[in-house]
């Protein structure tokens, strides 16, 4: 009998030594000293920034002091090495910061004691070696002036609520925010724990049961993972701690008798409110002890269609010694040394516990001894090992573990599948009608079979278009829950078009007819003097039947025979140009000189709007155009046919709304003219034709430029007499001169609008 109780006493030490070792484990390492504080103001209004320089990652505590003047923060595992013991000068809202080094019976301890000249809200984060304090006005921010720890003394405190909310506002890129709502301000502390996590202790406050849990944020995709709520006994404090995304320690402020702690969600990280497909849960079939998980769950992906989906775990979690932490891949415990030789599994169960603030209950078949060596290990993934090494598995419902071999948790799982199989084998079967408003109920039918049991049936009725579906109770409502989500307002997209075409054109153009006739003889009375030629006649002929000749006589409108020399006039006539002639002579008309000069100028300005919109279903063609049909002649061995051209304008498209309310189209756009300037042999017109077909992602209400055209023509001619026309200056005589400049631009603009955005994208 001695002997047995030498041994309890034996093991009883061994495990209070084990415990011990398990608490200081924290503190071993290298230390970290501290060989820098600096300060530095980072705006006008008074915002400063404290830099502590270590040697390596700080693990450290900060809490409010002093009614809010006052801010402490402590470095654990740490030593002052050079850095200044006291800083004087005052610097933004920091009067001075005070250094000193504490021996602590966990180890050494750095202190820096800031004194605040105005109530502030502080930030803290590690970056590196080094650590960073930043420090705000309180008017700056709009939170309370008074100090949280006004309120430390206020008896009775207990914690009522822990909730997660996002504010969209708040931030540049959002913010999720832990509200904490409590009976009482109380006095709190922020800081980190060994394993990463951001930690806010609320001294002197009580823990209901109901909240003692955690909460997974997994699903929001933001900045926060998991928030714990815990209740330390032995300090009677209120542990909330945080699984976050990146090492930001997040704002604290208060709110009336709440606690606001936000955090920066980074960039992209969450998803944008109201998309246009949520995920919603219809189906989940409850986890018993260890029994599969089977979820089904509607998401829409990015052809807009939904999904359903059926997961199943890959085996028994619920007594699979790796429940929790192998399944997500990584453990998140406190970390701890255990070097152990034949200690009783009862033992190291019991240790385990105490680190890691859960309660174990063993079965009466678990025995054994284990020996084990592990360094800087979480204790959960030691709990797994030492389960593992052992053959036991466990069962975990909040912070109440039972382990017992995998055979018996085995053995109890398909008693109670059985159990649940007979159940719902007795379970009596409900019809329900389930209408459906937008959607077709034959779709519907397929998705909703994949949530029958074996026992159910479901049916259509298409002249009312309604699901009549047979199952026990809880199918039914899943079906329910899956038709609602599906049965949605199809988007209806407004897609209009602008096809803008501006054209501008110059035209000029200056000519010159001249030229005359002289003649010499007896008749005249000015013969030449000589026998041969006596008589000599002169004149111009560079004419033709088209030649005008009009303003050269005062007397008819146009000479038959202008005996022009010089024949290049510009093109005028009515409504063009200009023309001038003079007409030269002598009294006996032996001498005649005719000159016309003609100039034409011409300048325009063309714009064309068409602006077709059309009105469509998601994912629906839709077309709208208007134009002409143009008759075209043809002739063959039957005869002379007829046939039709389309010159129209028309707007093709067909859009898809996406998930975030953009719309993506594949559009076509066509715009088509006859031209009766430019005809055939016959005289049919051509076709100018314009057009654009394209694929684009458009956000909804934006205007889009998908495409444009700019042409540009210039000409300049120059129709001269050889020789002459080269003449310096006196070549103008012999010239006609003519110059071209054509302009034209074509811009396609698209706008889409979602018209039923908030029924159709659930918002």
């Amino acid at each position: 009998m001695r002997g047995s109780i030498q041994k309890r006493v034996l093991s009883v030490l061994g495990a209070k030594a084990i415990v011990l070792s398990a608490t200081l484990s924290w503190a071993e390492g290298a230390p970290n000293h501290v060989r820098d504080v600096k300060i530095r103001a980072t705006d006008a209004a008074g915002a400063t920034e404290i830099e502590v320089v270590g040697t390596t990652a700080p693990v450290f505590n900060v809490r409010v002091e002093s009614g809010g003047k006052r801010l402490l923060v402590d470095i654990q595992n740490s030593d002052v090495v050079g850095a200044k013991e006291a800083i004087t000068a005052p610097v933004g809202v920091v009067g001075g910061v005070l250094t000193q080094g504490f021996k602590t019976e966990a180890g050494t301890m750095t202190r820096l004691a800031v004194n605040l000249t105005k109530h502030a809200t502080y930030r803290v984060r590690a970056e590196g070696t080094s650590l960073k304090v930043a420090l705000t006005p309180a008017e700056a921010n709009g939170v309370p002036t008074e100090a949280p720890t006004k309120a430390a003394d206020t008896s009775g405190t207990s914690l009522t609520d822990v909730r997660f909310e996002r504010a969209k506002g708040s931030c540049a890129t959002g913010c999720d925010r832990v509200v904490i709502t409590t009976t009482g301000v109380p006095s709190y502390a922020l800081g980190t724990t060994a394993g990463g996590r951001a930690r806010l202790e609320l001294k002197k406050t009580q823990l209901p049961k109901d909240l003692s849990r955690t909460l997974d944020l997994a699903q929001y995709r933001g900045a926060l993972k998991s928030v714990s709520t815990f209740y330390e006994g032995d300090t009677g404090s209120t542990i909330v701690e945080i699984d976050r995304e990146g090492s930001q320690q997040g704002t604290v402020s208060v709110d009336g008798k709440g606690i606001v702690w936000s955090f920066d969600v980074p960039k992209g990280g969450a998803q944008a409110k109201g998309s246009a497909r949520k995920s919603v849960t219809v189906a989940r079939e409850r986890q018993e002890d260890g029994g599969p998980k089977v979820e089904t769950s509607i998401r829409g992906d990015e052809n807009q269609d939904m999904k359903v989906e059926v997961q199943g775990a890959s085996e028994a979690a619920g007594f699979s010694a790796t429940l929790n932490a192998q399944a997500a891949g990584r453990y998140n415990g406190r970390r701890i040394d255990l070097d152990l030789k034949d200690a009783d599994i009862h033992n190291i169960l019991r240790l385990l516990a105490d680190v890691g603030r859960v309660n174990i209950v063993t079965a009466d078949d678990v025995s054994g001894n284990v020996t084990i060596r592990m360094r800087n290990v979480p204790w959960d993934q030691a709990l797994d090992v030492v389960l593992q090494a052992k053959g036991l598995g466990m069962v975990r419902s909040g912070n109440l573990i039972r382990v017992a071999p995998l055979a018996t948790l085995q053995k109890e799982r398909e008693l109670r599948l059985a159990a649940a199989k007979q159940e719902y084998e007795l379970t009596p079967l409900e019809t329900r009608l389930i209408p459906v408003s937008y959607a077709q109920a034959e779709e519907l039918q397929a998705r909703a079979k994949d949530l029958l049991s074996p026992r159910g049936s479901i049916a259509v009725d298409e002249r009312t278009n309604v699901l009549i579906a047979r199952d026990i109770a809880g199918n039914l409502n899943n079906i329910e829950e899956l038709v609602r989500s599906l049965d949605t307002q199809t988007p209806q997209v407004l897609v209009e078009a602008r096809i803008v075409e501006a054209t501008s054109r110059y035209l000029r153009d200056i000519g010159i007819q001249w030229g005359g006739d002289a003649t010499f003889s007896e008749a005249t009375g000015n013969p030449t003097g000589i026998a041969f030629p006596s008589r000599v006649g002169i004149a111009g002929g560079n004419y033709d039947q088209n030649t005008n000749s009009r303003g050269l006589s005062a007397f008819q409108g146009n000479v038959p025979q202008p005996n022009f020399a010089v024949n290049l006039p510009a093109a005028t006539g009515t409504g063009q140009g200009g023309a001038l002639g003079f007409s030269l002579g002598s009294i006996d008309n032996n001498f005649n000189i005719g000159i016309r000069l003609s100039a034409a100028e011409a300048s325009g300005l063309l714009r064309i709007v068409s602006s077709p919109r059309i009105l469509t279903l998601d994912n629906r063609d839709a077309r709208i155009s208007q134009g002409t049909l143009i008759p075209f002649s043809q002739i063959s061995a039957q005869g002379v046919q007829t046939t039709f051209q389309e010159a129209k304008l028309q707007l093709l498209v067909r859009p898809h709304v996406t998930a975030d309310g953009s719309v993506s189209m594949h559009v076509k756009i066509n715009r088509d003219e006859p031209d009766f300037n430019q005809t055939s042999a016959r005289g049919d017109p051509t076709i100018l034709k314009r057009e654009a077909e394209t694929d684009l992602l458009v956000m909804d209400g934006h205007t889009a430029v998908i495409g444009g055209i700019y042409t540009r023509n210039t000409g300049r001619n120059l129709d001269q007499v050889p020789f002459f026309g080269d003449i310096p200056i006196l070549g103008v005589l012999f010239q006609r001169r003519r110059a071209s400049d054509t302009r034209n631009e074509l811009v396609i603009f698209l706008t889409p609008r979602i018209v039923n955005r908030a029924e159709a994208l659930g918002r």
